[in-house]
């Protein structure tokens, strides 16, 4: 137990972002002065603020320190109590509070504090609501996502599925493939397949049928064996999952679901692009973790693992070329160039993926058919990167003319730079042998308002290329960026505002819709092909209920997973433009994901939700039906 206890509450006042109140514990036997109190929170004290009984001596995002009074003593069993009054954002839920704390000693240790959630003064917080109802499947069969048609009658459940005999090699790895996923999600659980006859068993008779769709599948059930049928292996993958989940339900609630004896599936999914982002710079996940998520994505039947490499908070992926973007900008702590945000305390937190790491997870995925598409974040949150690589700074630019996103500084690479261009196109070298699909992401997000307008470097560059103001700044960045990579033969992927200034070439570009629905419409209207991705319905860190007692962040608002079930990505698109979107995908920033339990209750249902609508036709949807089937499925 820590030796020092931190509890802080909020007070709405109207007129502004209210008011916070901190109250340190100090639980030891000694006096506490001569320190100073150092905690993250995701609710940011403004850079103009009143602070009552205590002063901010520095923020950066979300990490604040704050210093007593000078002269004050906390006594054993006393406490230090101070006020703030100047917030970017008044809070909206229970999580908003402190996320971890250290005091710093006048000897300059640092020991930990404990904290507790944020408190609510002065009105009702409301109550949670159930977000998942008992649910009712009037079909007794348990698939997600639901096929695109169905006709079955259910029989006798099968001690377990096997493939015919003299069935091709190629096939029984597919379905050993299928079967191993099946062990690492439901290690406790009776095995769906056997790799040979069993007796009460039903046989599986594999069939390639050319004139099936790619990736479509068709199960025809008879009295006496199981054809599947496709025309290549990813579509042979998503029929064996298929028969994996319905003798998964069929074992798991036998009153609700069964086993079909007869009938047929047909199925094939909705969008090309059926995708989930993990964000693994503002918390690192182990590459466990990480090939967990994998595991799961692949028994929802998504096809895309989206995975944000770098940001302010860190860069997470081995380059060799440059060791100090991870000896520096993989660390955070009170003692590191990187200070500590959400979820980081008195000792030193680290954590990156080496590319052996990397080629593991990447053909871990490419066994399930999903393809990596990994991300590196620029222009701009390039904090970490700008700290590991200071050479990449514009020297000349004066320190107050900096501008600021999200409490970073200057936290964009600059295009003026030259080394900029020499600095990512080795970074790309690297990364285009470890990622061998189609796409790489960019980023190109939340440059700030006038950054690089007060670069000596920049000004010159905008005189002599006819630029003006930061979006057309970017559109040259990212211009040079996109033939970077067409040289390297990869596609651009980035965020909704790569298209801001000018954009990029809309050939050989994907848009990811993120800020709201309607911009995914804007980009579709601009030629670019669009995955909608909106933050108010498929960005699983947003609180699932308005009480104050649900936990999540809350920019964009709530989602309950029936709204997000509900939810159509393709809203009022004229149907001339439907072609561009290419499929939707959810988004898992983690800055507040500090515990597997909140993981899995912000994530799930939520992203089984999303990966039936990249699936399933909207009329063949049925939230009842979803949420009798969802509450069996693996969570991380």
């Amino acid at each position: 137990m820590a030796d020092h206890h931190l509890d802080a509450s909020w007070s709405p006042i109207e007129g502004s972002f209210g008011r916070l109140t901190f109250m340190l514990f100090n639980l030891s036997t000694e006096p506490l002065s001569g320190f100073s109190l150092a905690y993250t929170s995701e609710t940011r004290v403004a850079d103009k603020q009143v602070c009552d009984g205590g002063s901010l001596k520095r923020r950066v995002a979300h990490f604040h320190e704050f210093l007593p009074p000078e002269g004050l003593s906390v006594p054993p069993g006393g406490r230090w109590r101070f006020t703030v009054e100047g917030l970017t954002r008044a809070p909206k839920h229970t999580t908003s509070g402190v996320k971890s704390a250290y005091l710093t000693l006048g000897d300059g240790r640092h020991v930990p504090v404990g904290f507790g959630d944020l408190m609510l003064e002065g009105r009702d917080g409301g109550v949670a609501p159930a977000l998942l109802p008992p649910g009712r499947a009037e079909e007794p069969y348990s698939l997600l996502p639901w096929p695109l048609a169905l006709g079955l009658k259910a029989g006798e459940l099968p001690v377990v599925l096997y493939p015919v005999a003299r069935t091709r090699a190629d096939a029984v790895k597919a379905l050993s493939l299928v079967l191993a996923l099946y062990q690492r999600l439901y290690p406790a659980d009776n095995m769906p397949f056997s790799l040979s006859a069993v007796e009460g068993g039903r046989a599986i008779r594999f069939v390639t049928e050319s004139s099936i769709a790619a990736f479509a599948y068709e199960l025809r059930f008879t009295a006496h064996e199981i054809v599947l049928s496709s025309a290549g292996d990813a579509g042979r993958h998503y029929g064996l999952i298929s028969l994996a989940q319905l003798l998964h339900g069929a074992r798991a609630d036998r009153e609700r679901f069964k086993f079909p004896n007869f009938g047929t599936i047909a199925d094939q999914p909705r969008y090309d692009w059926r995708g989930c982002h993990l964000d693994v710079s503002r918390q690192f996940y182990p590459v466990t973790d990480v090939m967990r998520l994998i595991d799961i994505l692949a028994w929802n039947k998504l096809n895309i693992f989206h995975w944000h490499l770098t940001d302010d908070e860190a860069w997470r992926l081995e380059i060799k070329a440059y060791p100090a973007l991870t000896e520096i900008g993989a660390r955070r702590g009170p003692d590191e160039v990187l200070v500590p945000q959400l979820g980081d305390g008195a000792q030193t937190r680290a954590g990156h993926y080496t590319q052996e790491d990397a080629s593991r997870i990447v053909a871990h995925a490419a066994s399930l058919h999903i393809e990596v598409v990994p991300e590196i974040d620029i222009p701009g949150h390039s904090m970490a990167t700008l700290f590991s690589l200071p050479e990449l700074v514009d020297g000349q630019e004066a320190p107050d003319s900096y501008r600021s996103v999200q409490g970073y500084p200057n936290n964009a690479l600059n295009p003026a730079v030259e080394f900029t261009y020499e600095f990512l196109g080795k970074v790309f070298d690297e990364m285009v042998t470890l990622f061998p699909g189609e796409y790489l992401h960019i980023g190109g997000d939340e440059v700030a308002h006038g950054a690089w307008l007060a670069s000596p470097l920049c000004k010159a560059l905008m005189e002599r290329e006819k630029l003006a103001g930061t979006a057309e700044l970017q559109s040259y960045f990212l211009k040079r960026i996109k033939a970077m990579l067409s040289e390297r033969g990869k596609k651009l992927v980035g965020w909704n505002e790569v298209s801001h200034g000018g954009g990029v070439d809309r050939d050989g570009t994907l848009l990811m819709a993120w800020e709201k629905p309607a911009v995914g419409i804007e980009l579709a209207q601009e030629g670019y092909d669009v995955v909608m991705t909106p933050g108010q319905a498929y960005y699983l860190d947003m609180a699932q209920a308005e009480a104050w007692a649900e936990p999540g962040a809350s920019w964009a608002g709530y989602a309950p997973p029936e709204y997000t079930y509900a939810y159509e990505a393709e809203g009022e698109l004229p149907e001339a433009l439907q072609e561009k979107i290419r499929g939707i995908q959810a988004c898992i920033w983690t800055e507040n994901f500090l515990s597997r339990a909140y993981f899995n209750r912000l994530v799930f249902p939520r992203l089984p939700a999303i990966a039936e609508a990249a699936w399933t036709p909207s009329a063949r949807k049925d939230w009842d039906r979803f949420a009798a089937i969802v509450r069996m499925w693996p969570v991380l």
